[in-house]
């Protein structure tokens, strides 16, 4: 189990990247390691990586390959994620893929064979750094697919399987080799939005981690409460979910984001919320890590950005512990609990190709999101599987399944009523 933190900069959020400061950083990776978490995850901006598709800029890999070792010295371990890409509702996407030169990154071979060897470049640049653990190909990069984006790249559930093969397989090898794991992250719509080209059977089973981004502004805290069994319990239901679909029994999850925005959750909530989440979540077999969105509060004087954006800090802008962060230091610090039992499980129904029938019934509001939770709220540890693997007993002994509950199909309105603005 890994305890982490999101990296974000206190002295000029992502845009600290145009010019490091190196002694601000230093004590914020200080700051970070003082709670005793393991590792951080770090954000390099693609523009900035690479201003132009032929061209990768030199200073930046050494400019994150320097945050990466002032990391080592704090005693962190370090995640890169390769396109940012998306982040905090800020798309950060290269000139070359824009207006005059657009280009889909998910379709356009130029495009992919440019981000591959991206990819490349950053693992290149990290490889001897100390305490270097691996790379994600970027942040929640389905969103550009996602027809909710004002500027959607279109592609095929066949094409996004084809842009994710394209980057991780390359690498995949070597990255086993040395013992860093690769993988790809995905927000909610893989699992909640019907007709998204990325899917669960992609999340769950290509890369090394499933890696789970759980949001309860999402309409589950809105609809149920901050504090209700729904939303405390809300990543521990997406751990869970993801299992369901992943072809090996013991495939490991990674909660690689996870906060307390507060437009739902209010500061006095903040810290219960935490200790709560993160408690559920710690039931779970499989876990690989759980890494918190995010280390520092983001400067009011950058604007723009949705009001929760703001607030989310385990530390605030003046290297103060805030209440999120004292409820997640606090928990970091104590034994872990024992995983339990989950010996009943509810059926997601799928079709032949794995896919679920309503990933609507998934989401909060929906019948399986409700039978699960009900469950929970009854005293149970519930697990999902899909009707592919219901009469797969091997399967089910593994993960120590006695009992599967089908769920009438039913989508509700609670998460699709609601704007994504992460």
């Amino acid at each position: 189990m890994k305890y982490g933190v999101n990296y974000t900069p206190s002295a000029g959020w992502f845009y600290t990247w145009l010019h490091p400061d190196w002694g601000r950083i230093r004590e914020d990776l200080e700051q970070i390691a003082s709670i005793r978490v393991d590792h951080v995850r770090i954000f390099p901006l693609w523009p900035i990586l690479q201003p132009n598709r032929n061209y990768i800029n030199p200073q930046a890999l050494d400019d994150l390959r320097h945050m990466g070792e002032l990391a080592a010295e704090a005693g962190l371990d370090c995640y890169v994620d390769v396109l940012q890409g998306h982040l905090s509702s800020f798309d950060f996407l290269p000139s070359w893929l824009r207006s005059w030169h657009s280009r889909n990154m998910f379709v356009d071979a130029e495009a992919v064979q440019a981000q591959s060897q991206l990819v490349m470049a950053i693992y290149d640049a990290m490889a001897d750094v100390q305490g270097f653990a691996g790379l994600t190909l970027g942040n929640e990069c389905n969103q550009f697919a996602s027809m909710t984006h004002p500027s959607p790249m279109p592609l095929t559930k066949a094409q996004a399987d084809a842009w994710l093969r394209a980057l991780l397989l390359p690498l995949q090898e070597r990255a086993h080799h040395d013992g860093r794991v690769l993988l790809h992250s995905e927000n909610d719509e893989v699992w909640y939005a019907d007709g998204h080209p990325f899917t669960p059977g992609q999340a769950a089973n290509l890369g090394d981690v499933t890696a789970i981004h759980s949001w309860v502004f999402n309409g589950t805290a809105q609809h149920y409460g901050a504090l209700s069994v729904e939303s405390v319990g809300h990543a521990e239901y997406l751990v869970e979910l993801s299992k369901a679909f992943a072809r090996h029994d013991h495939r490991p999850v990674w909660v690689q984001e996870i906060g307390a925005p507060n437009n739902v959750i209010t500061s006095s909530e903040s810290g219960v919320f935490c200790s709560r989440s993160i408690q559920r979540m710690l039931r779970c077999s499989d876990l690989y890590g759980i890494t918190w969105w995010c280390s520092h509060d983001v400067d009011g004087r950058f604007v723009d950005f949705p009001e929760l954006e703001h607030h989310l800090g385990l530390f605030d802008l003046k290297g103060n512990l805030t209440e999120v962060g004292k409820a997640f230091s606090q928990i970091v610090a104590e034994p872990l609990p024992m995983v339990v039992d989950r010996q009943v499980a509810v059926i997601v129904d799928v079709d032949e190709q794995g896919l679920p029938l309503s990933r609507g019934s998934l989401a909060p509001g929906g019948s399986v999101f409700e039978a699960w939770m009900q469950l929970s709220r009854s005293g149970e540890h519930p697990a999902v599987v899909t009707s592919a693997c219901v009469h797969d007993e091997q399967s089910l002994n593994a993960r120590g399944i006695r009992e599967c509950l089908p769920v009438e199909l039913r989508t509700g309105n609670v998460y699709s009523n609601v704007a994504r603005s992460d």
